[in-house]
């Protein structure tokens, strides 16, 4: 019986893995679907002062988001998750395939999961206006930290201007917000709105 035990012990000290563990190239999550555009890496750190700026881009094959009809339902899904879980959506613009939002939150969760209720809502309501189920947003959101006076206003010129950009649009834009959707918090944000 000894003799069968100590045989096993050497076969399996004598067992290499060759194919598993340590830093390899090409390991980990992969991205999401043929058009992922974001690294999921940590995000910076958000403090309870700055304000973001989020682009969300929509999946292959959703509407043009600047119909009257995916517009009322991105709007409804706006108001109703503007003011959730420490989140405020301040500003938003809607393009073709995307959408660019000014949001304060008062941490990293509170973002979270505010952003994750959203896309819940916008999913929610775009699918019912489609006529279809399934995914709505392409991968994650893109988040930048507005850290001084002069980034919160280019981003909110930026928001407003967009589609002229896009669209040669002149004047205002009916799908933008014009006025705060909810009254801003953040130090950086009241200054301008």
């Amino acid at each position: 019986m000894w003799k069968i035990y100590a045989q096993s012990k050497m076969r399996q000290a004598s067992f290499r893995f060759r194919t598993r563990g340590g830093k390899r190239k090409g390991v980990g999550r992969k991205p999401n679907g043929p058009r992922a555009r974001l690294r999921h890496a940590r995000r910076p750190a958000l403090k309870e002062r700055f304000p973001v700026h989020v682009t969300w881009r929509m999946r292959e094959g959703v509407w043009n988001l600047r119909s009257r009809r995916c517009f009322k339902a991105l709007e409804t899904a706006f108001w109703g998750g503007a003011n959730r879980f420490g989140f405020r959506l301040v500003h938003y613009s809607v393009q073709g395939n995307h959408v660019h939002l000014l949001v304060e939150a008062e941490n990293e969760r509170s973002l979270s999961r505010g952003m994750q209720g959203l896309g819940v809502r916008i999913a929610r309501r775009l699918n019912r206006v489609m006529g279809r189920r399934g995914r709505v947003l392409d991968d994650r959101y893109h988040g930048h930290i507005l850290r001084t006076p002069t980034e919160v206003q280019r981003v909110r010129a930026y928001l407003l201007q967009n589609a002229r950009k896009h669209y040669g649009h002149a004047g205002k834009d009916p799908y933008t917000s014009q006025v705060a959707v909810i009254a801003p918090e953040t130090f950086l944000m009241r200054r301008l709105c």
